[in-house]
């Protein structure tokens, strides 16, 4: 996995809205791999003193929609009611955000692995928010990130109308280069 921490989160937000159901289930041997990652890196955070809140999505979904576009990240109630508390109360204001990027699968497989650490510095605490997605299937968002530069996660459940969303100032984190050539003018 490669590691960026010059990127920054330009902040977080809680809406209102549909929650999105079509998500691809997460799993598989790399998925595993990336849990455990996110897990071990949180071990790290909490030894030196940091309060970490660990997701695990049960679908991440493309969203393109008039008041949302983005990943939707589906998580079970309990994790969307601690991210939703923290960030709504005030107590945590992200101001960074390391983005670790796990290049193409060995197996051919198109799917993008992605974990993302939403940092408040001065309350030294970090969200972690595992990510998995198909750039193809992905491809009307990740065109519209690029251009506005900013890609938004938006940390949801199936059973409210409401989202968490992070912003991240550089949406080629989450990409390889040839999935952008792949998209040039003549693939239109």
């Amino acid at each position: 996995m490669t590691r960026d921490e010059s990127e920054p989160a330009t902040g977080s937000e809680t809406t209102t809205e549909s929650a999105a159901t079509d998500g691809a289930e997460p799993a598989g041997s790399l998925w595993a791999d990336l849990l455990a990652d996110a897990n071990a890196i949180a071990e790290e955070y909490r030894d030196e003193g940091w309060d970490v809140v660990v997701l695990e999505p049960t679908a991440v979904s493309p969203v393109d929609r008039d008041e949302r576009v983005g990943l939707d990240v589906t998580v079970s109630d309990a994790e969307y009611e601690i991210v939703e508390e923290l960030i709504e109360e005030g107590a945590v204001t992200i101001t960074s955000a390391n983005v670790y990027y796990r290049p193409v699968a060995a197996d051919g497989s198109e799917r993008r692995l992605a974990l993302t650490v939403e940092r408040d510095e001065s309350s030294e605490t970090a969200i972690f928010v595992p990510l998995t997605y198909d750039p193809s299937t992905c491809r009307d968002v990740f065109e519209t990130a690029l251009l506005e530069e900013q890609l938004l996660t938006h940390v949801t459940t199936p059973s409210t109308a409401r989202w968490v969303s992070f912003s991240h100032d550089d949406p080629s984190l989450f990409l390889e280069e040839s999935d952008v050539r792949a998209w040039g003018p003549d693939d239109e």
